[in-house]
């Protein structure tokens, strides 16, 4: 694979022997890989040559990982850059927290390596790294760019993560079907993916407070017991 095509990952973590071997293996994976081992030096490496994907532990020095990654989520250039949060704490409140802070996925020291790999390999398709049939997917006022990778409502530009443009994507895709959470998880993470059902709870969360503006109807229908669907007529 040429040095061009091959996706960066930062990894952000205070604990040498570990950052070297995330190093070591994420590069035998086919990944290039750039350092730090603080939030500060984290926000100015993303500032200077932003990567791919950023893993990002959770507990640094001075600044926390949660923080770097409420800083990035403020800025225009980094609102979308896919991040993994990385933490031993793995208690439900502590995984919503990441993902509410702007995460795109999280995983709990400590991890399989390759579980690690497909986790990032899933977020980078995600984020536009996979091959898919292109064109726009339109449902009511609701516009899916999928060549350009951009999402409008109405006259109005929406900014969405990368997992929340997926997650949009996949239900304009099937529009006023109702899916389970375990049909949503397998259609937006893939089957191959350990993800608990209620981080799906959490992005629709965000995908609704990015798609409805004041006055706005909201599209996605919550169904009791079942699940979600696009249905603008429910609304």
């Amino acid at each position: 694979m040429a040095e061009a095509e091959r996706p960066t990952v930062l990894v952000v973590e205070d604990e040498a022997p570990l950052l070297t071997l995330l190093r070591y293996n994420l590069e035998k994976q086919g990944f290039r890989v750039d350092e730090a081992t603080d939030g500060q030096e984290a926000l100015l490496r993303v500032a200077e040559a932003p990567p791919d994907l950023v893993l990002l532990d959770w507990m640094l020095p001075a600044l926390s990982g949660i923080e770097v990654c409420r800083q990035l989520r403020r800025r225009r250039e980094t609102r979308n850059l896919p991040i993994i949060m990385v933490t031993a704490r793995t208690e439900d409140a502590d995984m919503v927290r990441a993902l509410d802070t702007g995460a795109d996925d999280h995983i709990g020291k400590p991890f399989a390596m390759d579980t690690l790999v497909a986790r990032i390999r899933a977020l980078l398709r995600r984020s536009g790294g996979a091959t898919a049939p292109k064109g726009v997917l339109n449902y009511g006022d609701v516009s899916l760019d999928q060549d350009a990778h951009r999402v409008t409502r109405g006259d109005r530009p929406v900014h969405l993560g990368p997992t929340e443009y997926r997650l949009l994507e996949f239900f304009l895709q099937h529009p006023r079907r109702v899916f389970t959470r375990e049909q949503v998880l397998d259609g937006v993470w893939g089957r191959d993916i350990h993800v608990e059902p209620r981080t799906v709870d959490v992005h629709i969360r965000r995908l609704r407070k990015a798609m409805n503006a004041e006055g706005e109807a909201d599209l996605i229908r919550t169904v009791r017991s079942a699940g979600y669907a696009l249905d603008a007529e429910a609304s």
